[in-house]
């Protein structure tokens, strides 16, 4: 897709246009809104400028917004991820692109010493609106140090929100309402969902970010996932269908703070539950969500809870 086109094949559907996108060019038509509605932000990165980003995300958006809203930086983590906390600090309001979750260690320090902390240090005078995009999980030719799910590191922190959209809506969608969120909100995109197409409607906007989601209803088990194993929970939950297995899937959305509400209902509605996680199993939010589920909807339960992660 060009500078300022928007995606090919819009077709007239019952419910208003829609258009055949990308989950990539969802992220970018999210990402050009919010440049061309607010003066403050920005997006800074390694390769997002010329090179258009390491996954084609703001290919063309220095084009169209010049190299100071679109900015490639060195190679250096901790370096501009510090400048944008600097800047949220200043009244801007950056989106910063770590290129994996492996390189977001370099920054660690930045993010929880200072991003996540800087409210309750200063007694609420000041806040850190930055939002942090980065990929994460395994995918095709990217090898050990670029194929790492850390979701749980970040979950695991006060003073930031974590969120994975899963879905065409919500890589469109939950950018905006970041934006407007006064705290650091850290953004996980799973590298295989870059390529999956699908509809969005023309007029789809910002979304919340408090809620998990029910994408498929069940009676019979619960399977709970979030980002890149949406999609083949799913397709699980279909195969599982063609056995006389009714199985719920819920989408976790927001990782930090959990919807207890929505695991909780689906729970004690199916009364089995299988967390589905590409983390590694010690440690998880599969892990987490689990226990979740043995404090708050134990008696509910007619089985023992169940999780599938990543091999360790």
């Amino acid at each position: 897709m060009g500078a300022g086109r928007r995606p090919s094949g819009r077709c007239l559907h019952t419910g208003g246009i829609v258009m055949k996108v990308s989950y990539r060019e969802a992220l970018k038509m999210a990402l050009r809104e919010a440049l061309s509605n607010d003066p403050r932000v920005f997006l800074m990165g390694e390769d997002v400028g010329r090179y258009g980003g390491c996954y084609a995300v703001s290919k063309g958006l220095i084009d169209e917004f010049g190299e100071e809203r679109i900015r490639d930086t060195p190679l250096s983590e901790s370096g501009f991820v510090g400048a944008g906390i600097g800047a949220a600090l200043g009244g801007m309001r950056p989106i910063v692109e770590v290129m994996t979750v492996n390189f977001s260690l370099l920054c660690l320090d930045q993010i929880v010493n200072t991003a996540a902390t800087l409210r309750h240090m200063s007694g609420g005078q000041f806040s850190v609106p930055l939002v942090v995009r980065m990929t994460t999980g395994a995918g095709r030719q990217l090898a050990a140090q670029h194929s790492h799910s850390l979701e749980n590191y970040y979950a695991h922190v006060p003073g930031i929100r974590v969120v994975a959209p899963a879905t065409l809506e919500d890589a469109r969608g939950m950018l905006a309402t970041a934006l407007e969120n006064p705290d650091p909100v850290i953004m996980f995109e799973h590298n295989a969902l870059y390529n999956m197409e699908g509809e969005l409607d023309e007029t789809a906007g910002a979304v919340d970010i408090d809620r998990a989601a029910i994408r498929r209803s069940g009676e019979q088990v619960s399977l709970i996932t979030f980002g890149g194993n949406l999609q083949k929970t799913l397709a699980a939950a279909e195969q599982l269908s063609t056995e006389g297995i009714s199985a719920e899937v819920v989408d976790l959305r927001t990782l930090r703070p959990l919807d207890d509400d929505t695991i909780m209902a689906s729970v004690r509605k199916t009364h089995r539950a299988v967390i589905i996680s590409e983390e590694w199993r010690s440690g998880s939010l599969a892990a987490e969500v689990g226990m979740r589920i043995a404090e708050q909807a134990f008696y509910d339960l007619d089985a023992p809870l169940a999780r599938v992660c990543s091999a360790e």
